[in-house]
């Protein structure tokens, strides 16, 4: 066995009781997982300061003096404040503790030279420093302490000693322990590589030995900062490494279909029915979508694209140019109103050509129903349109060879594989998204998808105005919603919940609703929202997108897919309780004619610095790309919109995809030399390498693969 699967409960000082707690608070078994329980700050213990040095905005620090004297002071019925008063030679500072009066009596002596150390602050004219850390002096060498580590605790964990300095002192023995041991991970008392000397020499890092010692014990700066890196960047390679492995392996298993032709279809769209010039960002898409499909592998691709970047239109060439090659396409959507938009756009895109497009949705029964699998069986249908009901069991394709996915999150794996499982040979596959994915984001999450990206709108299009408005000047606000609606405009108001929340003071849409009808009494209004039935939630969509109505008072179930070209203004109620990501995607909502639109948030006074931060972001810029990078910044990884439902696990121990871009882009470059270099995993020179990927593999860490 490998001395790092050593369990901890054989540590010096760990004990039954202390082993239970950190494996349920840390899910910590081994010693190679308690060495990769990484510090999340330092203290530079390095340098004694005098008494005279002190401010009371100074961080932690160290004293070198005596106690001269102890006091007491009543903190009512059994509690005492402990006063001790402390000299260094140059003034007194006073050292408290506000209970333990047995155990610091017991601890700490008068006349003793001690090193004090904690954050000064003041307390009747003088500094104090409350429960500090001390130590008697001649128990240790200033100059060799460096940097002290600070870890995350529990409460849980401080009830058994497990506070920082525990389990600092614990992983102190473990690598004493490690250094006088020899075993397959340890060699000669050195924790063994597991990068080999072509990346570490090249990349100047240092060694996983001297990183894991560095990282607990640093004693410069710079040993903590060279160790940090060295693990990041290890840990961001072998998730690339993992991720570009699988993607490699799919393209070798799965050979695609190749659509050698742009024919009479696609050429019969492109000159006589596009609507408009293509944008430039449409037309490099293309091009890559048009090499893949002839390139003889399977398409995997990642189409991105900010709101109204023109995605469906790409989406529709590229299944036209699966139908001049003699194949079906289907496109997927998460909801049956996204599903309908879809062919809407794409009937008043084709027009009159011979193209038959319909739609397969869980609403769609009876005869209309049979007709339709007939018709994907006998190949009659050449675009078909859908929700979940594409991949049910009863639907089957004479020829599937191109398969849309919108707004992917929203479908797991499973699902996808059933859709890909239609077809002899597995479909070329375009995944769409809305919310733009910051690209160091992107290479991890759809690591092993091809990424597009449509990085500008349409011509006409006016850039959508976005205007922060407290909720006391809702006179102002109601002015401005009359003004857009007498210029024959339609209106959005979201709400963030359908019913008071016992914990949050969240507007109430049905009451929302009705005060909404007591103000616009001349207008008509719309209501939607999730809990209700789909027909009841599609006639009241269809009123608004009619224009029978002016207001549409939702929830965001109109996040995605809503398209009313006629509705220009979106006003954001309680704005402060959405995150950026959904922010932006409402404001998508509107700016899809070609009036200028305008979308009001609507927040309290009383907002944190974060959400004025993301306020400030909304009204500065309509760049997608630019916010969700903000957003990851913000809020991590972890919380983005589709990221937690995407089936991969970020256990990242101390890398940070949004604030370590460069390091990820080097770790990817890094893996993908390797995987060109040797396809199959076999070559003895990364031996080592694939060994790593099997163990960390086979441990608690899930790197799936997106697709």
């Amino acid at each position: 066995m490998n001395i790092l699967d050593q369990d901890i409960k054989y540590l010096p000082g760990m004990g039954p009781r202390r082993t239970e707690i950190l494996q349920k608070e840390l899910g910590i078994d081994t010693w190679g997982q308690l060495l990769e329980y990484y510090p999340y700050k330092y203290v530079d213990r390095s340098r004694v300061y005098r008494s005279d040095e002190l401010q009371a905005d100074m961080p932690f620090v160290q004293l070198k003096g005596k106690i001269l004297s102890f006091e007491e002071f009543s903190q009512g019925a059994r509690k005492k404040r402990i006063v001790a008063h402390f000299t260094d030679g140059y003034g007194v500072v006073d050292l408290v503790w506000f209970n333990g009066t047995k155990y610091v009596y017991k601890q700490y002596k008068v006349g003793v030279e001690y090193v004090v150390f904690g954050k000064p602050g003041i307390y009747n004219g003088r500094f104090q420093f409350s429960h500090p850390d001390i130590d008697p002096a001649d128990e240790l060498v200033l100059s060799e302490m460096g940097m002290q580590p600070y870890y995350m605790t529990t409460e849980k964990m401080k009830s058994c000693g497990l506070q920082s300095r525990g389990m600092e002192k614990i992983i102190k023995a473990l690598l004493e322990r490690i250094s006088l041991s020899s075993g397959s991970d340890v060699v000669k008392g050195v924790i063994a590589e597991t990068l080999p000397p072509f990346i570490t020499g090249r990349l100047h890092l240092c060694s996983r030995d001297e990183a894991l010692r560095w990282i607990h014990y640093p004693q410069t700066p710079d040993e903590m900062q060279r160790a940090r890196v060295r693990l990041k960047f290890e840990e961001l390679f072998y998730v690339q490494l993992n991720i570009l492995r699988y993607a490699s392996d799919q393209r070798r298993k799965y050979r695609g279909n190749v659509f050698p032709h742009v024919g009479a279809i696609f050429n019969s769209f492109y000159h006589e029915h596009l609507p408009f010039e293509l944008t430039g960002a449409q037309k490099r898409v293309m091009h890559e979508i048009r090499a893949d499909m002839r390139s003889g592998r399977q398409m995997n691709r990642l189409l991105q694209g900010d709101v109204g970047s023109g995605k469906t239109l790409v989406a529709l060439m590229s299944m036209l140019i699966a139908l001049d090659n003699g194949f079906q396409a289907c496109m997927m959507a998460p909801t049956e109103i996204l599903a309908e938009q879809h062919l809407q756009t794409i009937r008043e895109f084709l027009g009159t050509m011979p193209v038959r497009v319909e739609l397969l949705t869980g609403v769609v029964k009876g005869k209309k129903r049979t007709e339709i699998l007939r018709s994907l069986h006998d190949g009659s249908i050449q675009i078909v349109v859908g929700t979940h009901a594409l991949i049910e069991d009863t639907v089957q394709f004479h020829k599937l060879g191109l398969a849309v996915i919108d707004e992917q999150h929203r479908f797991g794996v499973a699902q996808r594989a059933k859709l890909w499982a239609k077809s002899e040979n597995p479909p070329h596959v375009l995944v769409m998204t809305a919310t733009p994915i910051p690209r160091t984001l992107a290479m991890t999450i759809y690591g092993d998808l091809d990424v597009s990206v449509i990085d500008e709108l349409p011509p006409g299009r006016k850039p959508i105005q976005t205007i922060h408005k407290f909720d006391n000047q809702q006179t102002s606000l109601y002015h401005g919603i009359r003004q857009q609606i007498a210029l024959g405009r339609q209106v959005y108001i979201v709400f963030p919940l359908i019913k008071e929340s016992e914990k949050m003071d969240l507007q109430n849409l049905e009451e929302g609703f009705e005060a909404l009808r007591i103000a616009f009494p001349e207008f008509q209004l719309s209501k939607v929202h999730g809990k209700m039935k789909p027909a009841e939630k599609e006639a009241e969509m269809q009123r608004f997108v009619n224009g029978e109505t002016q207001i549409l008072v939702a929830t965001t179930v109109i996040e995605v897919g809503v398209n009313v070209p006629n509705a220009s203004v979106m006003v954001i109620l309680e704005a402060q309780r959405f995150g950026l990501s959904q922010l932006h995607q409402l404001r998508g909502r509107v700016g899809r004619g070609a009036d200028q639109s305008y979308c009001i948030l609507v927040t309290s006074y009383k907002l944190s610095a974060e959400t004025r931060k993301r306020i400030d972001i909304m009204c500065e810029t309509n760049d997608g790309f630019e916010i969700a990078e903000a957003d990851l910044k913000l809020r991590g990884p972890g919380d983005l919109e589709g990221t937690q439902q995407s089936g991969t696990a970020f256990d990242l121990k101390i890398a940070d995809i949004a604030r370590d871009g460069q390091l990820v882009q080097l770790a990817r470059d890094e893996a993908q030399h390797i995987i060109d270099d040797d396809p199959t995993c076999q070559s003895p020179l990364y031996r080592l390498l694939w060994n790593r990927l099997r163990q960390l593999r086979k441990s608690h860490i899930n790197w799936a693969a997106i697709s």
